[in-house]
Formats: structure tokens, C-alpha cells, sequence
């Protein structure tokens, strides 16, 4: 009885057509909804942070151009939907392991550097991210500084697996 009862409050609000764009158990759209989150909490998502969302989510993923576009248009639907960090952040502590988290982080300065500028926004962001994440200090700021300094270089080749 009550089923039938949710069943008719969604039918008459819509709820039960319109799918759920985020699945919690997807570890590759919280991290790219994190990425897309960075790029654009400046306020100016630019022709080079596009091509690098892009780039990373390929390599990182292992995604032809075409998945990548999909997963990116995916995590841009999540990240406006989301209210907070942890809807991604929860995903992603409960799926990787101590490096697979390390490698979230590592994307996030990755993009906050694609600009050529990261904004004390960025900034924050990485470093709430990685707080939640469990990254330690000594490693975000490690993190940072590889990400300066490998600015030119393409992103690494896949990496990310979640645990089992």
C-alpha cells in the first residue's frame, strides 16, 4: 500500500521519469565532476581548461574522445545539481584506495594549473577536497608542486581503479 502510495506521489511530480544523472557506485564521474567543479569555480572556463578536462579524463580514464565528452557533459549535469563536495568525495573515499585518492588530488591541481593561474578558489577547493579524501598536508603540497612543475606535460596514462 504505501508503495503504490510513493508510487502515485511520482507519477504526479515527475520523479519517477527523469533517471538519476549521478550514480553513487561511479568513481570516474565524482572525480570528473570534481574536476569540472575546479574549472569553473573561477568563473571563466576557458579554451585551455576545456582542452585539459578533457585530456585528463581520456588518459586517466583510459576513454576514447567520445566517452570522455559523455562522462565530461555527465559531471557538468552532476556538479550544478550537487550542494556540496561530499557527494563526490564520499563516492571516491569509499571506491579508492590511499593512491587513488592521492591521484584525485593530483588531477585537481592538474586542472587548477591549466590556466596558467590557480585561484585562491581553486586553491581551497583542492585543499577541502584532499582534506575530505584523507590526503595529508605534506602530500597536498607535494602535489601542488608536481602539478607546477609538469604544467606542459600530457597527463599520465591510466592509472585508476577503484578497490575491489
Amino acid at each position: 500500500m504505501l508503495d503504490l502510495l510513493k508510487t502515485f506521489i511520482a507519477d504526479l511530480t515527475g520523479e519517477a521519469e527523469r533517471p538519476k544523472p549521478f550514480e553513487t557506485a561511479d568513481y570516474q564521474l565524482a572525480a570528473a565532476a570534481l574536476l569540472v567543479h575546479i574549472a569553473s569555480i573561477d568563473g571563466d572556463f576557458d579554451a585551455d581548461e576545456r582542452a585539459r578536462i578533457q585530456a585528463l579524463v581520456e588518459a586517466r580514464f583510459g576513454l576514447s574522445s567520445d566517452a570522455a565528452q559523455k562522462l565530461i557533459a555527465e559531471a557538468f549535469e552532476s556538479e550544478r545539481e550537487a550542494v556540496d563536495l561530499y557527494r563526490f568525495t564520499s563516492v571516491l573515499k569509499r571506491r579508492l584506495d590511499e593512491e587513488g585518492r592521492r591521484q584525485v588530488v593530483a588531477m585537481l591541481w592538474d586542472m587548477a594549473h591549466a590556466d596558467g593561474e590557480v585561484h585562491e578558489f581553486e586553491e581551497n577547493v583542492v585543499w577541502r577536497v584532499a582534506e575530505l579524501l584523507g590526503v595529508s598536508t605534506r602530500e597536498r603540497v607535494e602535489l601542488r608542486r608536481e602539478a607546477r612543475e609538469n604544467l606542459a606535460t600530457p597527463p599520465q596514462e591510466t592509472w585508476y581503479r577503484p578497490k575491489e
